[in-house]
């Protein structure tokens, strides 16, 4: 285990910051703790942080080292596996925010009951508990 790590900030690269905070607010059911032009952030737990940057931030970033992030849309690009309480309300949650439907809760062969979705960018969102 690396002791120095602290805390786990995973950052979505988004198309449009103010529709992808609404979305994730919506999904979350809480405001971000951190929105300005460039970032912004939802604290998941006390160990980790969802940060939503555009595309053109990342990409001034990255300069020609990297391909844009524009080059990758409708390609899913990462997954948000998230324990949850309550997969059902979750799930019934995320098509009321408009999350795009991938699969609908199933127990699957690890052994979790996970839902999957998509964000506005095409980013994978799951919700899993641990079957019983």
């Amino acid at each position: 285990m690396i002791k120095q790590i602290k805390l786990t900030e995973i950052i979505l690269y988004v198309s449009d910051q103010a529709r992808s905070a609404r979305f994730y607010q919506d999904i979350f059911r809480m405001p971000p703790d951190l929105n300005v032009p460039g970032m912004t952030e939802f604290n998941l737990s006390d160990q980790c942080k969802l940060g939503l940057m555009p595309d053109k931030g990342i990409a001034k970033i990255l300069g020609d080292k990297m391909p844009h992030p524009t080059n990758g849309k409708g390609i899913p690009r990462c997954e948000l596996y998230l324990y949850v309480d309550d997969v059902k309300f979750e799930y019934e949650n995320a098509l009321k925010c408009g999350a795009t439907l991938i699969s609908p809760p199933a127990n699957r062969d690890w052994g979790d009951s996970v839902c999957y979705f998509s964000d506005p960018d095409g980013h994978i969102i799951a919700f899993a508990t641990k079957c019983q």
